[in-house]
């Protein structure tokens, strides 16, 4: 056969197949996920639902901090159906691309489904443009079951709807998973936000949520974790059982000196015995090659134990610390970019995190 009709042929197949698709998810009844359960928000005065910073933080905190506080990072939808077939028609504000950074991860919606206690992956719904139609399961039994929708880690949504079997039943959960009161409440950087995440639900925020089976509320500002007391005084009003800040990735040293100590003070004020746990910068793996890096590292580490000291003789008991030797894994395999996450980098830093802070929320 002819490589040109070979093509066509294919093409056609392609066409075919992904206009069955469409028809299938047009073919369902809608419902908008703003309906129903909304974990992973800290605040319930945002803007819209899908963001993560009050509106009163608008003009306050720094331009670029309110724009990623835009994007959906740590935000999932908790919802119950029996519907043998789920899809959802979403639309991103920005439509963000990254050359290293998967799309799934960026834009797309990740959907898990509770089994036996334990939340158990489905599907990813992968985006194809701004707008999209895509079902993420079919030809599941007709029972009743919990789910939950990740939502994009870097970018926003205006829209958001699930679609079910039009006779199909569709409501708030009834099961308590992850247990929402007392959040864990990450602050930090592009890594805590999902920087390179495959897919949202790999995020390690999101990861522990899970394995703790809590909510979890991502704070992460993708370049911007940079210590901001509106964000801390913001953070103070969640009645959370732990803090973990993670930001030293998106501070130099002099940053460091002037604002990390005030950033614990404000978080102090508002909420004086809850476990606050700092964890160090993790290492590189072109520290072991770039000698500039490795020093600045080194640097941000050794102050932030100065300052984690500091803290304990002023009396703070509720303070931890994390070192970073061997949070991410010690074989220069954790990242995309020698800086952000792969999947196997945030499973490793959640599994090390995970009894830390299983201790501290007890």
């Amino acid at each position: 056969m002819p490589k040109n009709t070979v093509k066509i042929v294919l093409i056609i197949c392609i066409s075919i197949f992904c206009a069955g698709i469409a028809a299938e998810a047009d073919s369902l009844k809608y419902y908008h996920a703003a309906e129903f359960q909304i974990i992973g928000r800290g605040f319930d005065d945002t803007q819209t639902p899908f963001e993560r910073l009050p509106a009163g933080l608008e003009g306050k905190t720094r331009t670029p901090v309110w724009d990623l506080s835009k994007n959906c990072a740590g935000l999932a939808v908790r919802f119950r159906t029996n519907s043998p077939v789920i899809a959802v028609k979403w639309e991103v504000t920005g439509d963000v691309t990254m050359n290293h950074f998967a799309p799934t991860g960026i834009k797309g919606l990740d959907l898990y489904g509770l089994q036996e206690g334990k939340w158990r992956f489905v599907n990813t719904a992968r985006p194809v443009k701004k707008v999209t139609s895509s079902v993420i399961i079919d030809n599941r039994l007709e029972e009743e079951s919990e789910f939950m929708l990740y939502l994009p880690l870097y970018d926003g949504l205006s829209s958001l709807e699930i679609g079910v079997k039009s006779t199909a039943l569709i409501s708030s959960p009834l099961a308590d998973s992850p247990h929402r009161n007392k959040p864990v409440v990450f602050y930090g950087t592009s890594i805590t936000q999902g920087g390179c995440a495959s897919r949202p639900g790999m995020a390690y925020p999101a990861q522990l949520s899970r394995m703790l089976d809590r909510q979890t509320i991502n704070l992460g500002f993708s370049g911007n974790g940079q210590l901001d007391y509106e964000i801390a005084e913001a953070m103070a009003g969640i009645d959370a059982s732990c803090f973990v800040i993670d930001c030293l990735p998106n501070v130099t040293v002099a940053q460091m000196n002037e604002k990390y100590i005030r950033f614990l003070e404000i978080l102090r004020a508002g909420k004086p015995d809850t476990p606050i746990l700092l964890v160090d910068n993790i290492l590189f793996p072109h520290i072991f090659f770039d000698l500039s890096v490795k020093k600045k590292v080194e640097e941000k580490n050794r102050l932030l134990q100065q300052i984690f000291k500091e803290m304990k003789k002023r009396g703070d008991r509720h303070l931890y610390y994390v070192e970073a030797d061997g949070l991410i894994g010690s074989d220069g395999e954790g990242t995309v970019d020698g800086v952000h996450l792969t999947d196997l980098g945030f499973q490793r830093i959640s599994e090390n995190l995970f009894p830390v802070i299983r201790k501290l929320i007890k």
